[in-house]
């Protein structure tokens, strides 16, 4: 299945709230660029998968991933009637930027 453009697949899917909550958390220096997700289920659960790719100024992404990482884990996602249940931060395939990738299943 390939990545879909950011309409919600079902009604209440928290990608644009989610991706308001993540611009408000990325360090200075840090822009978002356009999102996309994909939707995703399990035999017990059904979600999504969003992928937010990040564009960064002059730092290098090896040095800020581990540390973005860290900070994006601490955080309590407030998204009703879903929950964030993994959270990855992984460099850009062209190595100029990262790619934060989460996956939220329904509460």
């Amino acid at each position: 299945m390939r990545w879909s453009p950011v309409r919600p697949v079902r009604p209440g899917c928290p990608h644009r709230r989610l991706a308001r909550l993540l611009a408000r958390e990325l360090p200075h220096g840090l822009l978002l660029g356009a999102s996309t997700l994909r939707p995703w289920a399990s035999a017990n659960f059904v979600g999504a998968r969003h992928l937010f790719p990040c564009s960064i100024g002059e730092e290098d992404a090896a040095v800020l991933r581990p540390l973005l990482q860290a900070r994006l884990e601490t955080i309590e996602w407030r998204l009703p009637g879903h929950i964030v249940a993994d959270l990855a931060v992984e460099i850009a395939d062209d190595g100029a930027g990262l790619r934060i990738e989460m996956l939220t299943v329904e509460d």
